[in-house]
């Protein structure tokens, strides 16, 4: 093989890889504007977010190629994509436990994308102590030349969750020997600190709401007013009453 061919092979190889990991970085984009969308909605409509944060990564190609050597899986392009499912992950922190299931709930009703799988680690937490909600979702890609279904994952936890697995990854990355049984549980018991925290602000959460429902007591001209994409809009009495009539 002479060099001239060598290096139209290496750019060739190049250009599909790099296809290849832009249909999965366009599946996340697509995510991350429903998920957008959602928040945006949530914050006009009901003055308050159940998203708190949003955080997308895509695996490298090393860790790709590292995850199928490990596991022994052929090492093509339909092989990855049949065996690697998070290649493209979002992660979703919301305020409370509630708005977890209230999400993807909103995913789930979304007729292009389709729900392959779902991992509840809330109802049952893995035995380290880890909770977070788990759903595997093939999103359309409408690329210059075909479509591609692309799978994603979404995870969806609190942030004292979010807390307790980042705080718990960075104890023991690259940390390669069985833990000792006592510093696992401790873990586990701060994972339950946390998991009380969460019931404990959600309960305030809905005290606090009822307490400001009770008290509500909006002028007419409060009521006219819309907001839409921070520009203020003042209903025309008519208008209302218009479709009030309805």
């Amino acid at each position: 093989m002479n060099a001239h061919h060598q290096i139209e092979q290496i750019k060739k190889i190049k250009y599909d890889i790099s296809r290849f990991m832009l249909i999965y970085k366009f599946a996340l984009d697509e995510i991350e504007t429903k998920v957008e969308i959602l928040k945006e909605e949530f914050q006009s409509l009901h003055d308050y977010s159940p998203i708190e944060n949003t955080k997308s990564r895509l695996k490298s190609p090393e860790s790709i190629m590292n995850k199928m050597i490990r596991k022994n899986y052929e090492l093509s392009f339909a092989g990855i994509k049949n065996n690697i499912k998070d290649i493209a992950g979002l992660r979703i922190t919301c305020s409370f436990i509630s708005d977890i299931y209230r999400i993807s709930e909103m995913l789930q009703r979304q007729s292009d994308l389709t729900i392959l799988e779902v991992k509840d680690y809330i109802k049952n937490p893995k035995p380290n102590g880890y909770k977070s909600l788990h759903l595997l979702v093939e999103v359309p890609v409408f690329m210059s030349d075909r479509q591609e279904l692309v799978c994603v994952e979404v995870q969806i936890r609190t942030i004292a969750m979010d807390f307790w697995a980042s705080l718990e990854h960075k104890i023991f990355y690259k940390y390669n020997q069985s833990v000792p049984v006592r510093l696992t549980e401790e873990l586990k018991n701060a994972a339950d600190s946390a998991n009380a925290l969460d019931l404990q602000m959600e309960r305030l959460h809905h005290e606090i709401k009822e307490i400001k429902d009770a008290q509500s007591d909006s002028s007419e001209e409060e009521l006219r007013r819309i907001i839409i994409d921070n520009q203020q809009f003042t209903l025309p009495l008519n208008f209302l009453k218009l479709l009030n009539d309805e």
